[in-house]
């Protein structure tokens, strides 16, 4: 059993951005942090919540 098109719904109205965040989007992001154009951070938290996320 997947996640009901109903709750689906319910959680992209709550998204500023107003889309589901896509594997690709998430894959880049790791790609970056993973390569040598990264290498100086030493640490953060990167958002990828689509402005969800409330700090």
């Amino acid at each position: 059993d997947g996640v009901s098109q109903e709750h689906i719904d319910y959680m992209v109205e709550r998204v500023p951005m107003g889309r589901m965040g896509r594997a690709e989007e998430v894959a880049a992001l790791i790609c970056w942090l993973a390569s040598e154009e990264c290498s100086f951070s030493t640490g953060a938290t990167y958002d990828i919540s689509g402005g969800r996320a409330v700090y």
